[in-house]
């Protein structure tokens, strides 16, 4: 068993819980490398202080290049802004570090596409943090499509919607300006990662891009609030995918709808230990969606928890994940979803800002 020190660059909602994450997992799921809590990063001397007597870091910084150029720090955890994603991954790939950084990978398609650049010239390990594909519930729909349970997919709806500016009321922040913090940046990401992981690459796609609420107490809103787009997939599906953050009532509604021509699944993250399923078999008149309550018999459910129904919940999401990045690490091999998926992510969300402006069919292999 060996020790692998982690630095991890930003400490509020993200980068608690990768904090609490690489704190737990090792003894969640007995990994071969021992995650030792090295530093933390934040944008003040102050609160990178507090972050590090909070979370139990060694020590801590406000400078990025101080931690990524730290010889005790063997493997970077990007929990910052968008902006500086880029920056960050491109000095820790210079000096050969294992990488994990938040979706989206890179604030701009660009800014991907050098990321994914740099940790190949690297030969580094790269992984992007799309949490919500690791539910228990949702690898099993994966692997339930990909044995042909529910037959060849002929449709695809996704939705990724919020409320948490719902109320016009609510005064601008940083969330209401630049398009990397809008909708799309950062809602859309999550659900584009389902479809494509679930169903494959997206070819085409028409999109429809708005701000709900255009000037908010303090200021003008100047990116998106909802969008939405129709698309079809390389296997020949068709979809439909919605994005919102003024979705009232909703508060964590990453959902998704199957169909294909031998059965369809159904999954709600808001009701995210349950997985919803129908085959065409038997009586029509005993035919219907069943629900299955994950469990130990379901992928990475084990390590938590040995009764099935007990469930897993969010920050369980972030453990599976530094679990994925620490073996990639020790195999010396990349795992699923790393700076490829990321930017191929980011491809399609480019592709669907470029057809919300000309209001056309665009070929997301274009961009």
């Amino acid at each position: 068993m060996a020790e692998i020190r982690i630095g991890i660059v930003g400490g509020g909602y993200m980068g608690k819980a990768h904090s609490v994450a690489y704190a737990a997992v090792g003894g969640v799921f007995d990994t071969p490398l021992r995650p030792v809590l090295e530093m933390i990063c934040a944008s003040t001397p102050a609160s990178a202080e507090r972050y590090r007597k909070a979370f139990g870091f060694a020590r801590a910084t406000d400078d990025w290049r101080a931690l990524v150029n730290d010889d005790k720090v063997d493997a970077i955890v990007i929990a910052s802004p968008q902006s500086t994603h880029r920056a960050i991954a491109e000095a820790a790939f210079a000096l050969g570090k294992p990488v994990f950084c938040e979706k989206p990978l890179g604030a701009t398609l660009d800014d991907s596409r050098a990321m994914l650049a740099a940790a190949e010239a690297a030969d580094a390990i790269h992984m992007t943090g799309f949490n919500y594909i690791r539910t228990p519930a949702s690898q099993y729909a994966r692997q339930l499509i990909a044995k042909g349970r529910i037959g060849d997919v002929t449709w695809f709806r996704g939705e990724h919607t919020e409320d948490f500016l719902a109320d016009a009321s609510l005064p601008a922040t940083w969330r209401t300006s630049g398009d990397a913090n809008g909708t799309m940046g950062d809602l859309a990401p999550h659900m584009i990662n389902a479809a494509r992981a679930l169903i494959g690459p997206i070819t085409q796609l028409n999109a429809v891009v708005e701000t709900v609420h255009a000037t908010r107490p303090g200021g003008t809103v100047t990116n998106d609030d909802q969008a939405q787009m129709m698309c079809r997939f390389e296997n020949g599906a068709q979809g439909h995918l919605f994005f919102s953050r003024v979705a009232t009532g909703r508060k964590m509604g990453y959902a998704y709808e199957i169909h294909g021509t031998k059965g369809a699944i159904r999954f709600d993250q808001e009701d995210q230990n349950a997985l919803h399923l129908y085959t065409m078999e038997g009586p029509e008149a005993e035919r219907g969606f069943r629900k299955i309550l994950t469990g130990p018999a379901h992928p990475d459910y084990l390590p938590f928890c040995q009764g099935p129904g007990h469930g897993t919940g969010y920050q369980d999401q972030i453990i599976i994940e530094a679990h994925d990045f620490l073996r990639a690490i020790h195999e010396k091999r990349n795992i699923w979803p790393t700076f490829a998926e990321g930017m191929e992510v980011n491809r399609v969300v480019a592709a669907a800002l470029s057809s919300a402006k000309s209001g056309a069919w665009v070929n997301v292999a274009d961009f």
